[in-house]
């Protein structure tokens, strides 16, 4: 007989958000449970599964999915997890098991501007949060006090503490291109990264390996699965490969059990008196989708019949060109630096925001690759070799989405994972909004390009964009039960035990990756559930 299972907390979902609102709210001493669908990741063997792979560039290999837990893969060929129904493709990748897709992460640590959470009132577009950014900025020191973020300069969003770490310094060729590009108007700064710029919590300084995504190799980057260790810790019970499967409400709309599958396919119950739901901005959605039944026919959390749209990610633009000196990028940890002051401005009301990243990867790979495919070998290839990667540069350019609920995901009708459980389907679409950002980092980029005297440039296309993994706003927060699904508090409007908390639960997507910002608001999530339990 299956084991009865009970806490005061049931925390569905153990990445960085749930396991640190986890843990959290075990400090205060409440008895909390954490699901997940996926295994337990270990590092030693994700760096080993890391350097025996030739698929360097995808950053699932480490993390292999397993058959309860499946999850998207797009090298050497999409395993078509989730099925795209266009008109444009969503290549989001993700990890299912505990400490998330934080263990592959750059560790950008970004926070909101305060505008970019009433864009509505200021631009007359999108929407605008039911908080202020002086409601979250508490839980923006907190997260980064956790996280061990590391900056210097406050780059327009106010702090009431300074960064936990001085901020990493640039590399040669990064203080190369801020000097050259300055008189533009460009500034290069150092980004905010959860990344030990010194020791500190036990563990060592960043020493530059260079491959933080997909795997750093000795924990000085800060990931989910550090955060599911102090849960435990503090006396969180994880119980790993948990393929919750539906949340059970009654009439009244109490939350009263969550079931799952096991990985032998054997089902168990769990109750408890609040529920939060942290899994990501796709698998999370999903769940509450598919949890019907005759009280509620469209799932839980779904009277506004929002949950799964207004899907946004920051579709990415890109540069690359060969410096007219040598930069020597790939030093260093993978996203040291940016240019973050064209990230506001009245424009929004008709186009993007932008960010751009300056990419420290190392291109010897790529580059290596490329002039094989051009037919370069022996002494010729080791010649062009030396000559283009000290002077390679990449640029990337994040553009600003705007929640659109045609934007969606939906369980599919007729497809379903080993589990049985269905699988997604996406619909995805490029609004003008989003190529006329497109059309503005082009004249950016050509404007660096030829300031660092730039040969071989290549730009990417408009309407191609890359995906950058910040899966954003499928429960959105709002005022209104009417058109959004959960309140400013991360209580679902529907159930008043059930609260989420993460990155889909973002109004805005803004220009900057939203794994602080979900974090922050998991952290002032847990102290809703605990005022709720007092």
């Amino acid at each position: 007989m299956a084991e009865a299972l009970n806490a005061d907390v049931i925390v569905i979902g153990a990445g960085i958000a749930g396991s640190l609102a986890a843990e959290k709210m075990a400090k205060a001493g409440v008895s909390v449970l954490m699901l997940d669908s996926g295994p337990f990741f270990k590092r030693d063997e994700a760096v080993e599964l890391f350097r025996q792979s030739p698929l360097k560039g995808d950053f699932t290999e480490p993390y292999p999915a397993k058959p309860w837990a499946p999850q998207p893969k797009f090298q050497p060929k999409d395993n078509n997890y989730l099925i795209q129904k266009g008109p444009d493709v969503y290549a989001a990748q993700y990890l299912r098991g505990v400490g998330g897709t934080t263990w592959h992460w750059a560790g950008q640590a970004f926070r909101l501007l305060p505008n970019d959470m009433k864009i509505n009132t200021l631009y007359g577009v999108g929407r605008d949060w039911p908080i202020s950014y002086e409601d979250l900025e508490p839980y923006y020191s907190e997260a980064e006090i956790k996280m061990g973020v590391s900056g210097d300069d406050d780059l327009g969003s106010p702090r009431s503490q300074p960064y936990p770490l001085p901020g990493i310094p640039l590399s040669y060729g990064f203080e190369r291109i801020k000097e050259r590009v300055a008189p533009l108007g460009y500034i290069v700064g150092i980004g905010p990264q959860a990344r030990n710029s010194i020791p500190y919590d036990g563990r060592p300084a960043c020493c530059g390996n260079n491959n933080c995504m997909p795997v750093c190799p000795i924990d000085a980057q800060y990931h989910g699965g550090i955060s599911a260790r102090r849960a435990y810790e503090a006396g969180v019970r994880i119980i790993a490969n948990a393929v919750v499967y539906k949340i059970e409400a009654d009439d009244s709309g109490n939350i009263v059990a969550i079931h799952y599958l096991d990985k032998e396919k054997q089902t168990h119950k769990v109750t408890g008196k609040r529920f939060v739901l942290t899994a990501n901005g796709l698998e999370s959605p999903k769940l509450l989708l598919i949890s019907t039944s005759d009280k509620y026919p469209n799932g839980i959390a779904n009277s506004s019949g929002m949950v799964g749209r207004n899907l946004m990610d920051h579709p990415g633009t890109s540069v690359e060109f060969l410096a007219d000196e040598p930069v020597y990028f790939g030093r260093g940890p993978m996203r040291p630096g940016s240019i973050n002051n064209l990230r506001d401005g009245s424009w929004r009301n008709e186009r993007s925001a932008l960010r751009v990243d300056l990419a420290n990867t190392s291109p010897v790979r790529s580059l290596t690759e490329r002039l094989v495919k051009q037919g370069y070998y022996g002494k010729a290839l080791n010649d062009k070799l030396a000559y283009q990667a000290p002077r390679y540069v990449l640029l990337n350019c994040l553009l600003e989405m705007l929640p659109e609920p045609e934007n969606r995901v939906v369980p599919s009708k007729t497809e379903k994972d080993e589990w049985g459980i269905p699988r997604l389907e996406v619909y995805y679409k490029f609004p003008e909004y989003v190529n006329k950002g497109y059309d503005q980092s082009m004249i950016d980029f050509k404007k660096i390009a030829e300031a660092m005297g730039g040969t071989e440039v290549v730009y990417s296309k408009r309407g191609v964009y890359n995906n950058n993994q910040h899966i954003t706003g499928t429960m959105i927060m709002g005022s209104d039960p009417k058109d959004s699904v959960v309140d400013g508090n991360c209580r679902t409007h529907d159930h008043p035990n059930l609260f989420i908390a993460g990155t889909g639960i973002m109004p805005s997507a803004s220009t900057v990756n939203s794994t602080l910002t979900g974090t922050a608001l998991a952290l002032r999530m847990a102290d809703s559930v605990l005022k709720s339990l007092a």
